[in-house]
């Protein structure tokens, strides 16, 4: 039954500068390959900046590890040319059940409006992920250098530019960076090399993943147990993978073995109160983790960014340790590239840290709130949880208060200083620091997607009459200007009715695809001055 991924093993050969012995600098080192790392690496060579890779080992990652992917990172990795490989191997899914023990307690619905192009969730197997972003990176050639077997085993940040020694196989080199981004998660070396801490909370629970292999009835759902009757007292989680696949997570006691938890005739009991004596299962991968809610109080540390694990950690429960990372690199991209290209001062890059910082520490409220509800400290946390629980059942008012983990949603940055103000009323949720909603479009007589007509760039969409210019250059910085009606059309409406887009309504959007500012009528000065401030040049 069990079908083995087969690893790849990606080459490790010496890089010129090594071989030659001068020393080089490069636009951008990226430290680790897993994949917040490779995102970096795609967006940034799509951006045109030549980057090095540097991690320490040459193959995937190994075991399943993060499976499940929200709609925001998705559309991402769709603007990177890697997001629809990733839908097809994976498992899409939206519908979620809780049950306290054999009771269903309630099921939602992650999204549950029609017409859009990305799904609410997939469940895949981080290997496959990391796979598909690795012969991505292909695509661009020369401007992704992918250092297989290469150690970053020291730091140092200099007024403009960053050294770094790296070891490999054939020794040890110096490199240098305008700008390093370290991506080696949550015991970044990297973080220690700089001498920074996670402030924040680490949790004693720890939690038994065991991936089986097995062709059962269960729907691709995601399904939650508080006190099932296989497994009394505790919780426990059911998510469908690729190729028959499923990650079962149990919660442990807080005074359990981890070695002993790992071990076959400690894993295939639980297994089987769970799914009959008669399932037949294989074990692909086990482990047992223990969590924390912690971050850095500053993503930015001279030169060296942080991003992913290596800046915040979160419990598994939400789906929102590297579904947030993708968001870091989404945000910091655009801005390295502005900066590069002189065209924005360093201060943009601050902005990375402020906006960033905000969504991380939003992340960690619901986290550490999804862990205090599973796993209670107190009687009286105990007696709120069930208390919510047996009134959710009957009652739709106590649904809200389950938490069973709140599945990851992108946080909006609605304090950030990059956003101008409305100075008029609008319905819906498309804010100024949102991300973008997507829509289904028509474009030269074909289906589309309005994600797909922005990002990379400053967009100026506007609803209605087409104002008089067809292009707009702000001191350096262009802007693509599209027209509703004109440039492609809202071929259901739902566009209009996401954006409010009542006639001359205007929108400024980042090149990550965030609202940056909105108005009910086309004014160029206006723009120019949103533009400005979403550049730090005001």
């Amino acid at each position: 039954m069990l079908q083995t991924y087969e690893y790849p093993e990606f080459p490790y050969t010496q890089s010129d500068e090594q071989k030659n012995g001068v020393v080089k600098r490069h636009p951008a080192i990226i430290i680790g390959a897993g994949p917040i790392g490779l995102t970096t690496a795609l967006d940034f060579a799509q951006q045109g900046i030549p980057v090095v890779v540097l991690d320490d080992n040459n193959t995937v990652s190994v075991g399943s590890r993060a499976v499940c992917y929200a709609k925001r990172p998705l559309e991402i990795w769709d603007r990177l040319g890697c997001g629809q490989r990733m839908i097809d191997k994976g498992v899409i899914w939206k519908i979620g059940k809780v049950f306290r023990q054999d009771d269903l307690v309630y099921q939602f619905d992650l999204l549950p409006e029609e017409d859009h192009k990305i799904p609410a969730f997939i469940n895949l197997q981080q290997y496959y992920l990391e796979e598909y972003m690795i012969e991505r990176c292909k695509d661009f050639g020369d401007r992704v250098d992918l250092r297989w077997k290469s150690k970053v085993i020291s730091l140092r940040n200099e007024a403009d530019h960053v050294v770094l020694q790296v070891e490999t196989p054939d020794g040890v080199y110096q490199v240098e960076a305008d700008y390093v981004v370290s991506c080696d998660g949550a015991n970044s070396d990297t973080r220690k090399m700089l001498g920074l801490d996670f402030e924040g909370q680490f949790f004693q629970d720890r939690f038994l993943i065991a991936d089986v292999v097995m062709k059962a009835d269960f729907p691709a759902e995601r399904w939650f147990w508080f006190d099932p009757p296989f497994h009394p007292n505790q919780s426990v989680l059911l998510h469908m993978q690729s190729d028959n696949v499923w990650r079962i997570d149990f919660q442990l006691g807080w005074d359990s073995d981890p070695e002993e938890e790992k071990k076959p005739e400690k894993v295939i009991p639980r297994l089987k109160a769970m799914l009959g004596e008669d399932t037949e299962f294989e074990l692909e991968w086990v482990s047992v983790y223990q969590f924390a809610c912690r971050q850095l109080n500053d993503f930015r540390c001279g030169r060296v960014f942080f991003a992913g694990d290596a800046a915040h950690q979160v419990s598994p429960f939400g789906a929102r340790g590297a579904n947030t990372g993708v968001q870091d690199i989404d945000n910091l991209a655009w801005k390295l590239k502005l900066v590069r290209d002189g065209k924005a001062p360093e201060a943009l890059l601050d902005s990375y840290s402020e906006e960033r910082v905000f969504a991380a520490a939003d992340n960690l409220k619901h986290s550490t709130q999804s862990t205090d509800f599973i796993t209670p400290k107190s009687k009286c946390s105990t007696f709120f949880r069930d208390a919510v629980l047996a009134l959710a059942k009957e009652h739709e008012f106590a649904r809200p208060l389950v938490n069973s983990g709140r599945l990851s949603m992108p946080t909006p940055y609605e304090k950030s200083s990059l956003n101008t103000p409305d100075e008029e009323a609008f319905a819906g949720k498309m804010q100024p620091g949102t991300n973008c909603a997507d829509a289904p479009i028509r474009k030269d007589n074909q289906e589309g997607w309005f994600l797909n007509q922005i990002g990379e760039r400053f967009s100026v969409v506007t609803f209605g009459d087409a104002p008089a210019i067809d292009t707009l250059d702000i001191d350096g910085i262009p802007c693509d200007i599209l027209v509703v009606g004109k440039d492609f059309e809202d071929s259901k409406g739902r566009l209009t009715e996401r954006y409010d887009g009542k006639n001359g309504t205007t929108y400024l959007i980042r090149p990550d695809q965030h609202v940056a500012a909105r108005w009910r009528s086309f004014d160029k000065d206006k723009i120019a001055t949103a533009l400005n401030r979403a550049t730090c040049r005001l």
